[in-house]
Order: structure tokens, then C-alpha cells, then sequence
């Protein structure tokens, strides 16, 4: 029972001590400052402590019991310290705020309070995961350490008394202040932003690492000693690395002090790591808003990192001079990095102008002292200038806004005198520095560059000098072409252009590579910035590239070459194009190159292609081109000359309908440019990968056309004719691009739309076509009356690749309609795209059922009389070729065709009494009978019609052997003599007719002349044949004889020793004639085959 009341009389008093605290706390934070200060410096000894109704003096006095109560009982003061850190995060930056300080510095006056307070202060940022107190923390923190700012005037000594020792505890706390600001960022674009507590982290950190850094242990001496010592360090030039000449100073200096201070440099070293991870993350944030103090930040990191690993390997020398060394370079340098890393720094607007003047005094005092120094001094000297510019890129980067621009108009000059003096540095680090502050003298900004920004006056002062630097192939040139490159970028001041490339472009080689690097620069910047040069500018720097690429110095035209194709083509591929005719090899090549980068750059661009066509169709915009060619000849091989590249580009090609549309339709708008139509034959092969794309745009033109009108005949010589020619010639030019095999698709609805399905069902698509299709539009075309008669032609030969099943049937079914109306035009038509087809189709054209039905026609046509050169003797012609062709395709075929069977039946019903010759019906035996038969044979022309077969219709079919003769494949040569030449050879002498007899020579003539060796075995009986008709014949059969004669006397070896008993009687029979009264042309002939005969 005792114990319980025990137990509720501590936590009865517990309670009314927390309650007290609380007032105290209250009473102390919301008093105010002065008041509060004046308190503390007239507090008696220990007054009677009043719980209740605490007064001020009491509420300090049952603080300070309390704290070292707690100390005693080693208990937590977070209900002194929390309300603490909630009060300085609540009056951050205010004046009403330093009560948390004047309390602190007060308690740490007692050596057990001050251990009591701070490490429970130290602990609390681990123990509470809180951010409202880890901010609050941080800021508290802060403020003890930058404590001569705000505690200067006070009596108590606290806070500086016990400043080593704090330090040292809240460097326990800096791996987890580091973390906060490691992890406390937030992604925005391509940028990284910081938090509010990684901030207020990140600039605790830099207070604890400068005030680490600061020269000896100046806050734990007097005032006057703290004084002298500043002031001292800030009149002394800073000096990175000790020179020789000032050794014993240094020396000296070191043993009066004995490194006073050194352990807490030592204890900054230790944090190296820290150090470096805190800058990097401070690169990040200031990436996107602070571009120029991000960049000497990068320096900064690199610098540090340097450090870490040239004296990683004195870490276990404890006593080590170089260790010595490094830690003080290290504390040298990080008062300033430190000081000018803040992200909030309320101290920095007061501070910049003498920091700015500090470090101007440092650039010009190193330059002109250590210029002419040793190496181990100038070296020193070197690194003492990059820490000064990098302070000064620091504090430049860190102004914004108005402070920048005020700064740049009072510091400006100064500032382009001491940097510009750096560029002539062999250093390429400091160079690079002192451009990035030059480039912000310059545009006037420290952030992102904009239009406005250059400032034109400065840039006229300082390009003389720039230019001089331009001269020599070095660093500062490549620093300053880098400058110029920018500025030229963003200002509308083409005159400072002008004067860099009218210095550079004329100059030596060095110049010259300078100038071409300038160029690079600037079409790299314009191409990653938003904003645009205009046309003049670039126009200026595409001739300039066009003269480079012609330079000698392979290393100036190369890179050149490499530049062209980035520009907009409209500036540079007509000059371009004109370079690849130069008579240079070297010009030439390097053009050839460049061109075909610049169309790979744009292959998905056609208007470059189109601009490229432009270029080669119209030689008169293109002066160098008319002049490279000599006659039509040369402008063809010119123009080849550029073609022959295109399929390098047209590999590079991904989607062809981006380009195939636009090109068709520049071919259907300049319906008479031949180039256009060559270039689509050089890719005719993308032209297939998208031929319903392409068939859809020839239908989609052709319909747009007017339709020749009926009874009014196209006019050639109007020069509208001319035009509506190429016009209705042009989607026909097209189809006539497309490779064979894409006709062959009976499903492309484009093609064929529905013929194939009504051609099985339906005639009607036989008299009429569809307009819909290109099939349809081939065959309207190929005959139609008043069509141009180019046009006709070139239709009815595109006709002849539509597919057999579709096309025969439509011609077979027109050719017998034109032939009963006798409509020359439609008959020759429909025979050029039969014969077409035989050509394109082979075994499937002949084999089609409706091709007896086209022999048929061909059979009644070469019935007609005729006279040479009129309509139907042409027809005729048209159907010889027909029929040589259909025999071609018959002894091709290497197997029966199921279908010929039909059409050798029919040929042999056609013949109404049939000689012992025929044997088998085909168009071959068709051929030879009605050649060699007797004069009574007739041909049926229809179930009631025979009609008697004249000698011209059996001339006819010595024709067709003669015209077969010319195009009969080399495969089926061997079996073409052998199932001809013998039946004819058996045959003439029994012919009565002479004009028929001289016919068959004639067929002989073309065999051996066409077929050569094959005729060997009939070699000896050709040769009767032709001594026969020289001796007995008409003047026609000599006439024929004696080529037959020549023709064997010009064959092979073996079909001269065959025949070379017979040659004598030839001989003898020759001069006979020669001497005999014949008519002249026969002896003229026989005269020469003598001479010919005597000779071998």
C-alpha cells in the first residue's frame, strides 16, 4: 500500500514538473529576446524556486535544474529540446526568433549541461522519424554552428567555449544528414529537384564542413586573438600548394602554431566521401536552374575525387607530410566551396561584391606572379587560378535575376579582362572554366540561353581579340571557336559571323580547320536549341561548306562532307548535285559520298527527293550542269551519274508509300519529265512492295481525266496535244515500272476488281471493261479509236502482262469482233498485246482454250488482200509475228499442255483435206502444210465458209517460219530445226510455185544465218537448194540462192568442211553466171559470192 502511494506521489510529481516545464519552456521562447538576454546576463545565485506563477528569473533557473538533473539521471531532454526545435523552425529567417540561441548559449556555459543538451540534441535526429522535427533539427543546427551571426554582442560564452566539442558531436550525425539529402530528391523531366528537408540537410552540412575547415581554433580564444586572426587569413593571397621561395614562412608559421586546429581539418578529411556524395547531389539540383554553378560543381566533384585518390595512400600515416599537405589543401579550399555551395544563405547578398573582388585580385595576382615561375611554383600557381575560377563560376552561377544583371554591368570589363587572358592558357581545365564564366559575361545570363541574352556591344570590344586567338590549332582556339559558335547561335548579329568566317576562310590551313570546326559547332547547337537561325545565316554557311569540300586538305573536305548532309538540302543539293560532274576525281568522289548522306538523313523526307529530281530536270537553273554536257548524249550520262547513287539511299528507305505517293504525283504533275520516270525505274522493286498503293493512285489520277471525245482525233503538232499526250501517257509509264510478277496476283482488287469472277459467269465484261481497275484501264485504252496512237501502243504492250486468264479471253473476244468489222486499229492492238503476253506468259498464254479462237482471227486476216505499207498488210505483219511467236511457245512447252490438245484438234478441222504431212495437229504442222501443200488446199472460215488459200497466205507462213527463225529461244532451237527444216527441205522441189519456192529459200536462209551450227546435218542438202535455184530458178529463187549460198559459205568450220565438195561445182556454176546474160543484180551478187569462194 505504501509502495502504490509512492508510485502515484513520483508520478504525481512527474506530471506537475512536465506541466511546470511546459509553462517555462512557454514563458522563455515567447519572451522577448532582449528582455530575455538582459535576464540571463543580471541572473543571481539560486532564488526560492516558485512552481507555481514562475516568474522569468525563475523559469531560467528551474531550466537549468532541470537539465542537470536530467544529466545526472542520464533521462532524455526531448521536452526541452523539441519545443526548441520547433520554435526555430517556426521563426526561421525571423528577428524574433534567437531565443533558442541566447537559452543554449547560456546552458552550455556548464560543462554537464552542454553534454546533457547535445547529445540528446544528437540523438534526437535518429530516434525521432519525423521530417517536421528533422527539419526543424536541421535548422536548429545550423544556427549553433553559424553562432557568430547571431550571438556576437552576447555576454555568455557558451556556444564558443564549447564550439570544437559541438562539432565535433554533430559530425557523428553526418552520414544521416548525408542520406536525407541522398535520397531527398524529386524527378521533374530530365532534372532532378530537392526536397525542403534535403535542402535545409544540405546546407547544414556545408555550415558543419566550413566551420571544420576554418584556420585554427579561432572561437576558443579571446575576441581581440579571433579578431586579429581573421583578418589576417582574409588579407593573406591564398596559396594552394606552398611555393619554394615561401617555405620558411610556411615552416615558420607551422611551428609557432603546431597546426592549431589540424585535428578538426583531420576530422573534415575523414568526411571526404561525404563531401563528394553532397556535391554531386547539389550538381543534380542545380542542373536545370543553375546551369553555370552547376558546372564549376562538376569541377568541384572532380577536384575532390582527385584529392581522394592522390592521398588514399597516406591515410595510415599518421605523421605523414603529403597527409598534412592534402588536409590543409583540402580545408583551404572548402572555406570558400563551402561558403558558396549554400542553397539558402541569408549572408550572401551582403558578401558577393567583396567575394567577387576577392577573387578577380586572386586570377590577376597568380597570372602575373607564377607566369614565369618554376614548374613546381607554376603548378601551384595553376591550381590556385582553377580554384579561383571556380569560386568565381560559383558565385557568378549562384546571382539571378537582377543581381546578375547588375553585377555584370558593374564587373563586366573586369571580368572579360582576367578571363580572357586565361584562354591563352596551355591548360585545358582552366580554359575550360574561363569559358563557361566568359560565355555568361558574354550572354549576359547565367542560365539557359535565349535570343535576347547576347550582348552584341561586348562582343564587338572582344572579337579582335577572340580572333587572335583563331590563328593556331590549340586549345584556347577550339575553347574560343566553341564561344563564338554559341553566340553566333542565339544573336541576330550576322556581322559578327561575317567577320569570323571572312577571317578564318581565307586564311592558312589551321585557320581554315578553325572555320570548318566553327561551322560544326554552330549546325550541332542550332540543331539542339529551339531556336532557328535564319535563311541568310544559312545559306552563308552552305556555300561556305560547298567551297571546303573542294579544298586540297583531305582532312577540311572531309569534314565538310560530314556537315552537308545536316543542312536544310534546299541550301546545298543543287550545288551538290552540280560538284558530282567535276572532272575531279577527288571532288567528285567526295560529292558522290555526301550526297548520299544527305538523302539517307532525310529518307523519310520525299520532298528532298523531289528537290533532287528538280535539280536534274532542269539543267537550265543548274548552269554547271549544261555545261557538263556536251549534246544529249553527255546530259544522259551526267544525269546517270547521279541515279547510279539512289540505291545506296533506297536501302536506307523503311516505309516506301511515304515516298511512292508524292513521287507519283510529281511524275502526274510534269507528265513530260523523263527523269522522274527513270528514277522510278531505279526503284521499281519498292515500287512492287506497295502496288496497291500504287495502282490506286493510277486509278485515282486516270479518273480525273477526261476521256478523248469521239470523232475527234488527237493533234500531235498543238502544243496542248503534246501535253495531253504525257498525260495520258504517264500512269501508263508507271505500270510500266512495276515488275512482271505483280500481274500475276488475280486477287488484287486494284488490278483486276472483279474480272476474274464475271469472266466465269458473265460476257458482258467482255464488251465493256471497268474503269475501276487497272486492268480495265489498260485494255480501254490499248482500244480505244481516239486514243493517241502512242498511247494505244504503249497500253496494248502493258496489256499483254495482264494475266492469261483475264486477258485472253477479252482479246480473243475483241480481235473476232474487230475482225469482222474490219477495224484495223483494234486488230493490231489486240495482236501486240496477244503477242505480248506469248512473250511475258509463254506455256500459260498458249495453253488458254480462247487462243484457237485468236488463230482463228489471224487465219481469216492473212486471207485479206493486201498491198505493202497499207493498214492491212500491218495487220498481217501483227499476226505473223502472233503466230511465229505461238509456234516458239509451242516447242518450248516440255510436256502436253492439256488444253493444246483442243487447239491441235481444232487446226487440223480447220483443214478441210489434209496431206500425208500432217501428222500431228499443232501450229507448227498448221505452218508447214499450208507452206509446202498443193495449190488446192482451202481453209474453213467458218462452219459453212471454205475459202481457197491463195500463194500470198502461204507466203504468209514462210514469213511466219522466218520471223520465228528471229525469235526462237535458245532452248528450243535444236528441235525447231530438226521438226522443220527437213519437212521443207523434202517439200520444195515439189512446189510449182516460184514465188513460193523463194519463199521456203528465204526460210532457209534465215535458219542458217539465225541458227548456225544446228543446220550442219542438212548442211550438204541446203546447199543442193541453193545451186538449184541459181542454175534453174526464177531471178527471185537466184536472188535467194545466192544469199543461202553466202549464208553457208559464213558458217562454222564444220559446216564448211561438210559442204566443201560442193563449193566446186558452186564455183564453176558461179562464173557461168557471171559471164551469162542474167539480170545485173543476180551477176552482181553471183560476182561476189566468187570472190568470197576463191578466198578460202
Amino acid at each position: 500500500m505504501e509502495e502504490d502511494e509512492q508510485r502515484q506521489q513520483v508520478s504525481e510529481s512527474n506530471s506537475m514538473t512536465s506541466a511546470t516545464l511546459g509553462r517555462v519552456m512557454n514563458t522563455l521562447l515567447t519572451c522577448k529576446p532582449k528582455k530575455l538576454q538582459e535576464t540571463i546576463s543580471h541572473l543571481e545565485p539560486s532564488p526560492k524556486i516558485a512552481p507555481i506563477g514562475v516568474s522569468l528569473v525563475q523559469s531560467l533557473w528551474f531550466l537549468s535544474k532541470y537539465v542537470k538533473d536530467a544529466a545526472e539521471k542520464e533521462s532524455y531532454l526531448d521536452q526541452v529540446l523539441v519545443p526548441m526545435i520547433q520554435h526555430s523552425l517556426r521563426f526561421t529567417g525571423s528577428k524574433h526568433g534567437n531565443q533558442v540561441m541566447i537559452l543554449l548559449n547560456w546552458l552550455f556555459e556548464d560543462e554537464i549541461s552542454f553534454q546533457a543538451l547535445a547529445n540528446d540534441l544528437k540523438s534526437i535526429l535518429s530516434r525521432k522519424e519525423d521530417r517536421y522535427i528533422s527539419l526543424g533539427w536541421c535548422t536548429l543546427a545550423r544556427s549553433l554552428i553559424e553562432f557568430e551571426v547571431t550571438m556576437d554582442k552576447l555576454v555568455t560564452r557558451g556556444v564558443r567555449c564549447r564550439y570544437d566539442a559541438l562539432l565535433k558531436i554533430f559530425c557523428t550525425c553526418m552520414s544521416h544528414l548525408v542520406s536525407i539529402v541522398y535520397d531527398g530528391s524529386t524527378v521533374q523531366g530530365e532534372f532532378e529537384l530537392p526536397t525542403r528537408l534535403s535542402v535545409a540537410a544540405a546546407d547544414l552540412v556545408l555550415s558543419l564542413t566550413e566551420a571544420l575547415a576554418r584556420t585554427n581554433s579561432v572561437f576558443n580564444c579571446s575576441d581581440d586573438k579571433r579578431k586579429a586572426a581573421a583578418t589576417g587569413e582574409r588579407n593573406l593571397p591564398v596559396m594552394l600548394l606552398p611555393s619554394t621561395p615561401t617555405k620558411k614562412k610556411v615552416n615558420n608559421i607551422s611551428k609557432s602554431s603546431d597546426y592549431e586546429g589540424m585535428e578538426m581539418k583531420l576530422l573534415l578529411w575523414d568526411h571526404l566521401d561525404n563531401l563528394i556524395i553532397l556535391v554531386e547531389r547539389l550538381t543534380a539540383w542545380s542542373r536545370k536552374s543553375r546551369p553555370l554553378h552547376a558546372k564549376a560543381l562538376e569541377r568541384v566533384c572532380k577536384w575532390l575525387r582527385g584529392m581522394q585518390e592522390n592521398y588514399i595512400h597516406e591515410q595510415t600515416k599518421a605523421d605523414s607530410e603529403m597527409l598534412k599537405r592534402g588536409v590543409l589543401l583540402l580545408s583551404s579550399c572548402w572555406k570558400h566551396y563551402g561558403m558558396l555551395l549554400h542553397l539558402e544563405d541569408n549572408k550572401f547578398p551582403q558578401q558577393y561584391t567583396e567575394l567577387l573582388e576577392q577573387y578577380l585580385s586572386g586570377i590577376q595576382f597568380y597570372a602575373d606572379n607564377y607566369a614565369e615561375e618554376s614548374p613546381r611554383n607554376k603548378e601551384s600557381g595553376r591550381e590556385t587560378i582553377i580554384f579561383f575560377l571556380n569560386c568565381l563560376a560559383l558565385l557568378l552561377g549562384r546571382l539571378h535575376g537582377k543581381q546578375f544583371e547588375t553585377t555584370i554591368e558593374e564587373y563586366g570589363s573586369r571580368l572579360s579582362e582576367a578571363i580572357i587572358s586565361q584562354l591563352n592558357s596551355v591548360d585545358d581545365e582552366v580554359i575550360d572554366s574561363s569559358l563557361c564564366i566568359f560565355k555568361a559575361v558574354i550572354f549576359r545570363t547565367n542560365s539557359s540561353l535565349s535570343k535576347h541574352s547576347a550582348d552584341i556591344r561586348q562582343i564587338n570590344v572582344l572579337l579582335p581579340m577572340l580572333l587572335d586567338l583563331l590563328d593556331e590549332r590549340d586549345s584556347a582556339a577550339k575553347a574560343v571557336i566553341k564561344l563564338l559558335a554559341e553566340y553566333c547561335s542565339i544573336s541576330s548579329d550576322t556581322q559578327c559571323l561575317g567577320e569570323i568566317l571572312k577571317r578564318l576562310i581565307s586564311g592558312n590551313v589551321s585557320q581554315k580547320r578553325n572555320a570548318v570546326d566553327f561551322i560544326s559547332d554552330l549546325i550541332h547547337m542550332s540543331m539542339q536549341s529551339d531556336t532557328v537561325l535564319p535563311p541568310p545565316i544559312w545559306q552563308h554557311l552552305s556555300c561556305h561548306l560547298l567551297e571546303f569540300l573542294q579544298d586540297e586538305q583531305m582532312v577540311i573536305s572531309t569534314q565538310a562532307s560530314s556537315l552537308i548532309p545536316l543542312i536544310d538540302p534546299s541550301f546545298t543539293l543543287p550545288a551538290l548535285v552540280c560538284l558530282i560532274y567535276s572532272p575531279l576525281e577527288r571532288v567528285h568522289s567526295l560529292a558522290s559520298g555526301t550526297l548520299i548522306a544527305l538523302l539517307k538523313n532525310y529518307k523519310h523526307n520525299p520532298d528532298v527527293i523531289c528537290l533532287l529530281l528538280d535539280c536534274l530536270s532542269k539543267p537550265s537553273e543548274n548552269p554547271d550542269i549544261c555545261d557538263a554536257a556536251d549534246g544529249v548524249e553527255g546530259k544522259k550520262t551526267d544525269i546517270d551519274r547521279v541515279l547510279k547513287l539512289l540505291p545506296e539511299w533506297s536501302k536506307m528507305v523503311e516505309d516506301w508509300k511515304v515516298m511512292i505517293g508524292p513521287l507519283i504525283d510529281k511524275l502526274f504533275a510534269e507528265p513530260s519529265n523523263a527523269v522522274i520516270v527513270r528514277f522510278l525505274s531505279s526503284i521499281s522493286e519498292h515500287l512492287a512492295s506497295a502496288t496497291d498503293f500504287v495502282f490506286q493512285r493510277i486509278i485515282s489520277y486516270s479518273r480525273r481525266q477526261k476521256d478523248p471525245d469521239e470523232g475527234v482525233y488527237p493533234n500531235y503538232d498543238a502544243p496542248e496535244g503534246q501535253i495531253d499526250l504525257f498525260k495520258r501517257l504517264c500512269p501508263l509509264l508507271v505500270v510500266r515500272l512495276l515488275p512482271l510478277q505483280v500481274f500475276n496476283d488475280l486477287n488484287s482488287s486494284a488490278l483486276y476488281d472483279e474480272l476474274p469472277t464475271k469472266l466465269a459467269h458473265d460476257d458482258e465484261c467482255l464488251r465493256t471493261q471497268s474503269t475501276e481497275c487497272v486492268a480495265g484501264l489498260l485494255i480501254n485504252r490499248a482500244l480505244s479509236k481516239f486514243e493517241f496512237e502512242d498511247v494505244r501502243r504503249l497500253a496494248a504492250e502493258l496489256c499483254g502482262r495482264i494475266h492469261p486468264k483475264v486477258l485472253i479471253p477479252i482479246m480473243s473476244y475483241q480481235l473476232k469482233n474487230a475482225t469482222s468489222a474490219k477495224d484495223l486499229l483494234k486488230i493490231k492492238a489486240c495482236l501486240f498485246s496477244i503477242c505480248t503476253s506469248l512473250l511475258v506468259n509463254g506455256t500459260d498464254a498458249y495453253a488458254h482454250p480462247d487462243m484457237f479462237w485468236i488463230c482463228k482471227a489471224t487465219e481469216t486476216i492473212l486471207l485479206w488482200p493486201s498491198v505493202d505499207g497499207d493498214d492491212i498488210s500491218k495487220a498481217q505483219h501483227g499476226c505473223i509475228d502472233c503466230l511465229a511467236l505461238m509456234l516458239c511457245t509451242e516447242l518450248q512447252a516440255t510436256k502436253a499442255v492439256k488444253n493444246s490438245i483442243s487447239i491441235e484438234v481444232c487446226f487440223e478441222q480447220s483443214i478441210v483435206s489434209s496431206g500425208d504431212s500432217l501428222t500431228k495437229g499443232s501450229v507448227c504442222s498448221y505452218v508447214i502444210h499450208h507452206l509446202v501443200c498443193g495449190e488446192d488446199i482451202s481453209v474453213m472460215l467458218g462452219r459453212n465458209e471454205v475459202v481457197k488459200a491463195h500463194h500470198s497466205f502461204r507466203l504468209c507462213m514462210a514469213n511466219v517460219l522466218i520471223s520465228a527463225c528471229q525469235k526462237v529461244p535458245c532452248a528450243s532451237k535444236k528441235p525447231f530445226v530438226s521438226k522443220i527444216l527437213p519437212r521443207v527441205l523434202h517439200s520444195v522441189e515439189e512446189i510449182a510455185n516460184s514465188e513460193v519456192r523463194s519463199a521456203c529459200i528465204q526460210v532457209f536462209f534465215s535458219m542458217v544465218y539465225h541458227l548456225k551450227s544446228l543446220v550442219l546435218p542438212y548442211s550438204s542438202d541446203l546447199l543442193k537448194v541453193s545451186i538449184k535455184s541459181l542454175r534453174e530458178g526464177s531471178e527471185k529463187e537466184r536472188i535467194a540462192g545466192a544469199k543461202l549460198l553466202a549464208s553457208l559459205m559464213a558458217s562454222e568450220e564444220a559446216v564448211l568442211q561438210k559442204i566443201s565438195g560442193g563449193l566446186v561445182d558452186a564455183r564453176t556454176l558461179l562464173q557461168d553466171i557471171c559471164s551469162s546474160d542474167l539480170p545485173l543484180d543476180v551477176r552482181k551478187m553471183c560476182q561476189r559470192l566468187l570472190v568470197c569462194l576463191t578466198s578460202l
